[in-house]
């Protein structure tokens, strides 16, 4: 298992668990990561910050620091 701050541009993910606690924890369920979603990494920024990934018919642009705490699984 590896975390979605780890995935590569083009690949389809599903989420397994998020990580952290409190006001963390809920910023990045709010966003509609959760468990049992599948999200596909779309693009990441020159330097490597943010990213942007496409889950429940839309686009989200993310943090690595953010992401680095919701660990996912490959299809």
């Amino acid at each position: 298992m590896k975390s979605l701050g780890d995935a590569k541009v083009g690949e389809t993910l599903k989420i397994v668990k998020i990580e952290g606690a409190g006001p963390a924890k809920r910023h990045i369920m709010d966003m509609g990561i959760t468990k049992g979603t599948e999200v596909f990494v779309r693009k990441v920024a020159p330097l490597g910050d943010p990213m942007q990934i496409s889950l429940r018919g839309f686009e989200l642009t993310i943090r690595r620091d953010d992401a680095r705490n919701v660990m996912v699984d490959g299809i």
